[in-house]
This record gives structure tokens, C-alpha cells and sequence, in this order.
């Protein structure tokens, strides 16, 4: 199969790891940056939107200079898979090295390391709790009782009343059972009232 031209000019940014340039929609190969919508925690507990500021990272690293991608695949949604670069700097490797995105080992491993020194320098997001996002999506595919804002999970263990906010630790691991007396919640203050407390991570 013949090698595809690089797509070179002026680059939107849809979101933490996605671009289009002219008509074509755009995934950076080899990253995994939070969903548009995914939310994280801080070490203080407040509720960060971690997948906005990985929109708006990756703008700023791009800084409205033009973007040259070169074609390597193309995903079951039709984007063009390709690593690209601005002002001479790889963009998918700028966003894990700064934290703001993660190795997307299941597909690549190039970023790997940059991923290491960045969780080790407590960079970007690695500073927060964070949900890897490829668990983020497969919670939000498998939780369709979850509606709206109500993505609170109130969980009934040998803990006790437990409930877990997305970007926690067990978020994506816990699974709610309405016949147990467990239900999701629309907010932190709903879910305390009813007595259950915040998890730990």
C-alpha cells in the first residue's frame, strides 16, 4: 500500500489528543488524553476539569503555528491516525512529557518513558487522581443508568456507604446494583445526606 502524503496547514484543536486539519479529523498517535467531559480530583479532593485542560494544553502547545502530520493508520471512527509536530516539536510527545496525557500503551509505545518521568515528576494531570481514559470510556459504555451529571456512584461494601467520583481510582472498577440499595447521585452534597461518604481514592 502506497505510503500517504503528510497533511501539513493551519490545525483546530477538537480535543486533548484529537486535531483537524482542513476536512481531515485528526488522532495523535500513540496518546491518550482525558475525554472532553472526564473530570479528576486534586490532592485536596476538588473536582478539576482534567479533560478540558488537556484541550486547552495541547492548543497551547500548538500556539496557532502550523502542523504537519504524517499518516500512520486510520481508527474505527474514520480519524487519521498520525504523529505530528509544530514548530518542530512532536505534539503527542509535548502532551505526555507535560502530564497532560498518557502513553497509549495498547497501541504504541513510544511515549512510555516520557510518560515515567512525567508520574514521577508529579506533572500536569499526575499531580491529580486521575482515571486513565480508556477506562473512563469503558465505565461510561458500561454504566447507562448513569444520566446527565448524575455519574456519582454510590457503592455498598464491607466499607460501608462509599461513593466514588470519575477520576477516582476504583471509579471505572465499581459496579452499582440498584437491588443492594446502592444509586447513583447527581452531587457530592445529595450523596452525603443520604449518608454515604467520600472514598478515599
Amino acid at each position: 500500500m502506497a505510503a500517504r502524503a503528510d497533511l501539513s496547514g493551519p490545525a483546530r484543536v477538537i480535543d486533548g489528543d484529537t486535531l483537524q486539519i482542513g476536512e481531515t479529523r485528526i488522532r495523535l498517535h500513540g496518546i491518550d488524553a482525558p475525554e472532553a467531559a472526564q473530570t479528576c480530583r486534586s490532592a485536596a479532593g476538588v473536582t478539576l476539569a482534567c479533560g478540558a485542560a488537556a484541550t486547552t494544553a495541547l492548543r497551547s502547545l500548538i500556539a496557532g503555528q502550523p502542523v504537519t502530520c504524517a499518516p500512520r493508520d486510520t481508527d474505527r471512527y474514520g480519524r487519521t491516525v498520525a504523529r505530528c509536530t509544530a514548530r518542530g516539536q512532536d505534539s503527542g510527545r509535548g502532551m505526555v512529557a507535560a502530564g497532560m496525557a498518557r502513553a497509549y500503551q495498547r497501541y504504541s509505545t513510544d511515549y512510555v518513558a516520557d510518560e515515567a518521568a512525567a508520574q514521577a515528576g508529579g506533572r500536569g494531570l499526575w499531580a491529580a487522581q486521575m482515571q486513565n481514559p480508556a477506562d473512563y470510556r469503558a465505565a461510561r459504555k458500561a454504566a447507562p443508568a448513569a444520566t446527565g451529571s448524575c455519574q456519582i456512584k454510590g457503592n455498598i461494601s464491607g466499607g460501608g456507604h462509599i461513593y466514588h467520583m470519575p477520576g477516582q481510582e476504583n471509579y471505572a472498577a465499581t459496579r452499582i446494583s440498584t437491588a443492594r440499595g446502592e444509586r447513583w447521585f447527581c452531587t457530592e452534597a445529595e450523596a452525603r445526606a443520604a449518608g454515604w461518604r467520600a472514598a478515599r481514592r
